[in-house]
């Protein structure tokens, strides 16, 4: 009944963030990931999330006005590894980029993303209550009528993007997406006793606008909604992009703030700082979290690290589909 994970660098994994960025890039291909590491100095086994993804695109025909086609394929995977529970997901990604003026600076996108998911958990890492010997250990065999630990189920969602990336000028991406549509049931339970457990649909926002403050820098105002039945997130903040050398070699840093909606209420969930550095078509993030609510206990400060690289394959300058970083 929870919201869905979620990534702090999330334009490091465009294809979980919107289906309508598949192919939405400066170049031919891309490949990238993104690892998180949530919760290690408060669990012995932390919370580990992974996101792959790998998209392509290319123009049909030969037009002046150079439409776009984008498919891709996402893998991601998400483990709780103090029980033994895992997500694991294969997405299928396609995307028409529509170029709305004749200079092919203003893109409309419409993507639909295919996907299957698997849920696994560990029974050998649960105790329950009739496995209790009375003293000091849970050894005995439970009697509990435990369903499969594992099942599958498809997932589907679509997601509509807007670029309007001038030359030299600011420019302004603005996303929606909807993941989840159909409702998947999510129980590992079949009995008739049992309701069906079905996912919220998650409705997210995206916005990006890249400002140019000379030939070398540049500001990147970003935000991102997401409501998930009663929960909903933002994350809002800002990078600042500096080119280094006449070969591209770039470095960026930022600052977010997470506030949070829950059935608890409305808090400031953490903030977070990010670097990155970007050469040879190869970028790379570092951000870390750290959860505000729990500053006030030094022994259980919850934190999160992530790690992010991307390859542009085929880099082109001339049209700006999707902001770099």
């Amino acid at each position: 009944m929870a919201q869905d994970r979620h990534f702090t660098q999330f334009y490091a994994a465009p294809l979980q963030l919107n289906p309508a960025l598949t192919g939405a890039f400066d170049g031919k291909y891309r490949v990238g990931g993104v690892y998180r590491d949530q919760w290690r100095s408060l669990l012995d086994q932390p919370y580990q999330t992974f996101a792959f993804g790998a998209d392509m695109r290319f123009t049909p025909g030969r037009a002046t006005v150079k439409d776009k086609i984008g498919v891709g394929i996402t893998f991601l995977n998400d483990r709780v590894n103090q029980i033994g529970f895992s997500t694991t997901q294969l997405g299928l990604s396609g995307a028409y980029h529509k170029s709305l003026n004749a200079f092919n600076t203003q893109y409309l996108s419409a993507g639909f993303q295919f996907g299957l998911t698997q849920r696994n958990v560990n029974y050998d890492y649960l105790n329950f209550q009739d496995q209790f010997n009375g003293i000091d250990q849970f050894k005995g065999i439970s009697r509990e009528k435990l369903p499969e630990n594992n099942f599958g189920y498809a997932d589907l969602s679509m997601g509509l993007n807007y670029a309007n990336a001038p030359k030299n000028r600011t420019g302004v991406f603005i996303g929606l997406a909807m993941h989840h549509f159909a409702q998947p049931n999510v129980s590992f339970y079949e009995r008739p006793e049992i309701p069906n457990n079905k996912l919220f649909t998650r409705y997210s926002a995206q916005l990006n606008v890249q400002i140019p403050i000379n030939r070398r820098v540049s500001f990147t105002p970003r935000l991102l909604a997401a409501l998930q039945g009663p929960h909903l997130e933002m994350n809002v903040g800002a990078n600042v992009r500096s080119v280094l050398n006449t070969s591209g070699t770039a470095i960026h840093f930022g600052g977010w703030a997470r506030p949070v909606r829950t059935q608890n209420g409305v808090n400031l969930d953490a903030i977070a700082l990010l670097f990155g550095m970007e050469f040879n078509n190869i970028l790379v993030g570092l951000s870390y979290d750290l959860n505000i609510p729990t500053l006030t206990n030094y022994r259980k400060v919850q934190n999160s690290f992530e790690i992010s690289l991307i390859y542009l394959g085929d880099y082109e300058n001339d049209e700006l589909l999707c902001p770099q970083f």
